[in-house]
């Protein structure tokens, strides 16, 4: 076990259910608990364990963007004309509320913030540069890159991997 998982407060075990749910959450506990080799109740103990103390954050299902109508996926790079609390706050309180932005990114460098925008087409693209996001608070330039394919999107993360 790497060093940094120790520090976390995760053991063996823990990782092992967090990479099966990963992998599955629709698992049931009887089959996590053959899984990883654990009595069922002592299973499900830890995974409440885990959900209490915020490992685990919530259940997704992972839906195909194109197939219920998502054509494009967006990335926009946002620069704030100030960076005053106030403004910060309010532009993230923004972002909150748009469905279509599916993350929101600090960033250090050339642009202040990244959005991952996922729109069903050019229309609804230009409604949203236009109407919505260049009337947040503070947004002073953006700019927007479309992606012509996914080679790769991934959820899980890389726990037990040697780093």
């Amino acid at each position: 076990m790497l060093q940094h998982e120790q520090s976390h407060g995760l053991d063996a075990l823990d990782l092992a259910i967090l990479r099966t749910l990963q992998a599955n959450a629709r698992v049931s506990n009887l089959e996590l608990a053959r899984a990883i080799q654990l009595s069922p109740p002592a299973t499900h103990a830890r995974v409440r364990r885990l959900e209490q103390q915020g490992y685990i954050r919530g259940y997704v299902a992972l839906l195909d963007r194109e197939k219920v109508g998502f054509e494009l996926l967006c990335f926009v790079q946002i620069n704030l004309q100030r960076h005053r609390r106030e403004t910060v706050a309010q532009f993230r309180q923004a972002v909150q509320a748009m469905p279509e932005v599916l993350e929101c990114h600090h960033l250090t460098g050339g642009f202040d913030y990244l959005l991952k925008v996922a729109l069903r087409n050019r229309q609804h693209l230009e409604h949203f540069l236009l109407n919505v996001l260049t009337q947040a608070p503070g947004v002073d330039r953006l700019q927007t890159s479309l992606a012509l394919s996914d080679v790769k999107q991934a959820a899980a993360l890389p726990l037990g991997e040697e780093a």
